[in-house]
């Protein structure tokens, strides 16, 4: 599957899943970390687990493998590493503390996701 094509894929499950403030960036020209970061808040600590359970099982079933999963246990920042897509579900306090997209949105890299056209 194609990069762009995959990180949009996660981004509409995680959409599906009722997921907020999903953003994907693509970051390939700024680490050689990853290509694609998928950011996205859950409502609690249970809700962040589901989703990326939700997210692993559906990548399963396309065939594509979890390099890692980081934070489970948790359930406040929970990374999931697909290669070139990393995923990243927040509660919302971690997010709001972190603050990925401060660091790694450059103002030119937001990838458009066809759920946010409809609205």
């Amino acid at each position: 599957m194609e990069q762009t094509t995959l990180a949009q894929k996660i981004a509409g499950i995680l959409n599906d899943k009722k997921a907020k403030d999903i953003s994907v960036l693509h970051v390939a020209h700024l680490t050689v970390i990853t290509d694609y970061m998928v950011i996205a808040s859950g409502r609690s600590s249970l809700q962040v687990k589901a989703l990326a359970d939700e997210v692993d099982d559906a990548m399963a079933m396309e065939g594509i493998q979890l390099r890692s999963k980081e934070g489970n246990a948790e359930g406040r920042w929970i990374v999931l590493d697909y290669g070139t897509v990393l995923v990243h579900i927040f509660h919302p306090e971690d997010r709001e503390f972190y603050r990925l997209e401060k660091l790694w949105d450059d103002g030119q890299n937001r990838v458009e996701l066809p759920f946010d056209l409809e609205d």
